[in-house]
């Protein structure tokens, strides 16, 4: 089964955010394709940015690397540095652990799409812009550890 058939994963907008931190990505869509594909050893998501979504809060994780390949459209990575347009052929990465936190936004008036690989970790992930943070097999809480 080397290709896979988009049309047969499911495309969900769901997210475990808090409510007040979860309107940014209610335009993003998105396919998880490790499970369909057998990939076991690290995962990738298949993603639609719809107009003004967010591709997640600005982050950067302690242990997982992530990378990802603009397909289509194009969106602006904010980073620490800045802004930087993203359009189809470039990647970026985010090597785990370099406090370098990072967002896909969406202000163009079409679709942008993408592939994010990543590993999944049970590590923290730093919410730099906003009080929350995920915690190690916790999850998202505020800064302070208090509960939303």
């Amino acid at each position: 089964m080397p290709k896979l058939d988009l049309s047969a994963i499911p495309q969900v907008n769901t997210t475990g955010y808090p409510p007040e931190y979860a309107d940014k990505v209610q335009g993003r869509w998105y396919r998880r394709m490790a499970p369909a594909s057998g990939i076991t050893d690290f995962g990738y998501s298949h993603v639609t940015l719809k107009p003004g979504a967010w591709s997640a809060q600005r982050h950067w994780h302690d242990g997982e690397d992530e990378f990802v390949v603009m397909l289509a459209g194009e969106a602006v990575l904010i980073d620490n540095d800045g802004e930087h347009a993203m359009l189809p052929g470039d990647v970026a990465a985010f090597p785990k652990g370099d406090g370098n936190g990072h967002v896909l936004v969406n202000r163009s008036e079409a679709d942008c799409v993408f592939i994010a690989v990543g590993k999944p970790s049970a590590t923290d992930c730093h919410y730099p812009d906003i009080d929350m943070h995920l915690f190690e097999g916790v999850g998202f809480r505020r800064k302070d550890g208090s509960e939303f």
